[in-house]
């Protein structure tokens, strides 16, 4: 159940941001990424209120469908909410609000807080978000740009439009300060997050090559794109794997606590497409319960790069020894 509300103690316009109350249902709890694409569709929601128009049914000049892509996707869990920390019945407050960020994208800020946790009033404030976070909420980053089709059919070589009727100019500014372009724009030259390796971290055994095969019952949309949730179910697959050549449990990648995940959105795929996915792995010196894994998907025919991801995850090895196996 969600009710939805203009943010407490602001006024009633949508590009203050918009407030929920949240129950958390079976639709947006696992260990997966059902929770990411709640979250996706609180965005969708948000900038079809801020922008005044229906994002869902959004069309290009000539009429074809424009879609409202994910390019980078960042969430930070908390010591409270954290992505694969909820369960039913769990009550929140949400908070989101978008900015503008030129013509043809938007970033959407996401708050998930425990229901009644006292919370300053008034729109969710991006020096919260990036430089004061509470420590019980998770929070989410969403840049989200216009695409259309080039070729009836084809995911590839997809373009970046602006659609008509987006209404982005009344929107407030995200400070540049705050900006993920030079971050995204790094992974996306590099192949990576972390090409140098995480700082206060140290490599932790070899780099390892997955093969994934798209699967066209879970990981395409109703619009026959590669669902944006979907590639944090491909990393999650392959962290499940490179975590079972360690020796560990299902239960232990159950119990994991997601600290921090980015994913940058680089290209989509077609039915059929066969994908190479490499992963690094990193542990934090002095903390070994705490690790982050840095991948890229590639198509395997290609080499072109489609995604990347730095995930940053802490199980207690008090509850289930780690094997020291590398």
């Amino acid at each position: 159940m969600t009710t939805v509300h203009p943010a407490p103690g602001a006024p009633a316009t949508a590009a203050d941001g918009l407030s929920r109350h949240v129950v958390v249902a079976p639709g947006m709890c696992s260990g997966g990424s059902l929770v990411f694409g709640r979250i996706g569709d609180w965005t969708w929601e948000a900038v079809s209120e801020s922008c005044r128009m229906n994002v869902h049914a959004a069309r290009t000049a000539d009429g074809d469908p424009a879609y409202l892509s994910f390019y980078y996707f960042h969430v930070r869990g908390g010591d409270v909410v954290h992505p694969h920390g909820l369960a039913f019945g769990d009550e929140l407050r949400v908070d989101s609000r978008t900015f503008q960020f030129g013509s043809q994208s938007v970033i959407t800020l996401h708050r998930l807080a425990p229901a009644g946790l006292d919370l300053p009033d008034g729109p969710l404030d991006p020096a919260e978000v990036y430089a004061h976070p509470h420590p019980d909420c998770l929070y989410a980053e969403n840049f989200n740009r216009w695409i259309a089709r080039t070729t009836a059919g084809s995911n590839q070589g997809l373009a970046q439009v602006t659609p008509p009727g987006f209404t982005y100019q009344d929107l407030p500014v995200l400070p540049n300060a705050h900006s993920p372009r030079s971050l995204v724009g790094r992974a996306r030259a590099t192949g990576s997050f972390h090409p140098d390796g995480p700082p206060g971290f140290h490599e932790a055994g070899r780099t390892r090559t997955y093969p994934y095969a798209l699967d066209v019952v879970r990981d395409l949309n109703g619009a026959g794109l590669m669902y944006f949730a979907s590639y944090f179910a491909v990393f999650d697959t392959m962290l499940l794997r490179l975590w079972r050549s360690l020796g560990r449990t299902d239960g232990q990648f159950l119990r994991r606590k997601v600290l921090d995940q980015k994913i940058g959105y680089f290209g989509n795929a077609d039915p059929g497409a066969v994908f190479t996915v490499t992963v690094r792995r990193w542990t934090r010196t002095g903390a070994p319960g705490t690790e982050v894994a840095d991948m890229a998907l590639r198509d395997a025919a290609t080499g072109q790069l489609i995604a990347v991801t730095a995930i940053e995850t802490s199980l207690d090895p008090g509850r289930d020894p780690w094997p020291t196996t590398t």
